[in-house]
């Protein structure tokens, strides 16, 4: 399986309430979530981006708050996956548990330009950028993780193992 999009980038310390301004924290349903995601960042972020696109960040991605917004909005408008230099730790997990694809790369968030087309193979863990040809290594998730984003999050995860017992 490989993913390839367009890239939308942002820069270091993107926090949470960049991502999903807290004023839109009452919206329970994701589809209303994703219209409003990075608009502090870019207020025509969520008219622009398409499903598919990739969003190519820097270093601490989804610091602040812990909320499951976040990657919910982000999964939400279609975004394939997050690549970046480190994320959040808290982020990190609330992604897997959303069933939001992340890797961390270093090199492709340093290297990586907006409106390039990038190609990613999780299996072989290279991010090849289709627009440059440059390729960059990718650390490989751990078959739970990848198991919990292809069963849609954690919780469809658990649903899913109880109709298969």
């Amino acid at each position: 399986m490989t993913i390839e999009g367009k890239v939308w980038r942002f820069g270091d310390d993107i926090n949470t309430d960049e991502i999903i301004p807290a004023r839109y924290l009452n919206i329970t349903e994701p589809s209303k979530l994703a219209e409003h995601l990075m608009e502090d960042a870019d207020a025509q972020f969520p008219s622009k981006v398409a499903p598919g696109d990739i969003i190519v960040a820097g270093k601490n991605f989804g610091c602040g708050s812990s909320r499951e917004h976040a990657p919910v909005a982000i999964k939400s408008a279609g975004i394939s996956c997050v690549i970046a230099a480190s994320f959040a730790r808290i982020f990190f997990r609330n992604a897997f548990n959303m069933g939001l694809l992340i890797f961390e790369s270093p090199e492709a968030s340093a290297n990586v330009k907006e409106g390039d087309t990038i190609e990613i193979d999780p299996d072989k863990g290279l991010i090849k950028n289709l627009s440059s040809g440059e390729e960059f290594k990718v650390a490989s998730i751990p078959p739970f993780m990848k198991q919990l984003v292809e069963d849609g999050g954690l919780v469809a995860h658990i649903k899913r193992g109880q109709t298969q017992a």
